[in-house]
């Protein structure tokens, strides 16, 4: 209710230059997934962000699906929804500039992602 980032933690990748992070809802009404929250070029030496936290200041954050940049949390209309979050070991830090979609955040990771990492978590908006 906080709409507070959640704890996000990864074992480095040997490497990595920077990581990138993607959080969406697939289950969400429409053609393509929310986007939650889109954050790249956190520096390699950084393998986790806590719970609230801003990332790093050289990270930077895309347009989530509200149209603004940063973390919107989880607050499903219906249901339970599931939870995708990613986390991309980069070869090297992205030219994209803050702000961007997930689709221009897509382009800018082909052929540069080394390793990558998923877990899904469900979530159902408390009953009121």
């Amino acid at each position: 209710g906080a709409n507070r980032s959640l704890p996000v933690s990864w074992s480095a990748a040997p490497a990595a230059k920077a990581y990138a992070i993607v959080l969406e809802d697939p289950d969400a009404p429409g053609a393509a997934p929310f986007v939650h929250w889109l954050v790249w070029n956190i520096p390699a030496n950084v393998t986790r962000l806590a719970e609230g936290a801003p990332p790093p200041a050289s990270a930077m954050q895309g347009s989530n699906g509200t149209g603004a940049a940063g973390y919107h949390g989880p607050h499903p209309p219906s249901g339970t929804h599931h939870y995708h979050l990613e986390v991309f070991a980069l070869d090297r830090p992205l030219g994209l500039a803050a702000g961007a979609n997930r689709d221009a955040l897509a382009a800018a990771l082909r052929g540069h992602v080394i390793a990558a990492g998923e877990t899904i978590g469900l979530y159902s908006a408390p009953a009121h």
